[in-house]
């Protein structure tokens, strides 16, 4: 349980980090899916179509993520709490 206000942004960024990284990788999942669809498929208009949808919408998902990461850096860092990382995946140890 949150001491204290720090402890509370503390726990709060230790959720967010994880759920960033999770968010970012399914983006550029979607992005890949859209970049297979647009290129193997470029002789159906449809599916060229489909997979152009998927890449913006990819991109557009990447451009959050990543805003979200950067202004709760700036956030973070501003107000004085000097230990915020880049979002990483789990290692076992």
């Amino acid at each position: 349980m949150p001491q204290n206000f720090t402890d509370l942004v503390r726990l709060f960024i230790d959720l967010i980090n994880p759920l960033i990284t999770i968010l970012v990788a399914l983006a550029l999942l979607v992005f890949f899916k859209g970049l297979v669809g647009f290129i193997a498929k470029s002789g159906d208009a449809k599916t060229h179509a489909e997979g152009r949808s998927l890449m913006i919408w990819g991109l557009i998902g990447l451009f959050v993520m990543v805003s979200i990461f950067g202004i709760l850096r700036f956030a973070f860092n501003e107000f004085g709490f000097r230990n915020f990382a880049v979002p990483t995946l789990p290692v076992n140890k």
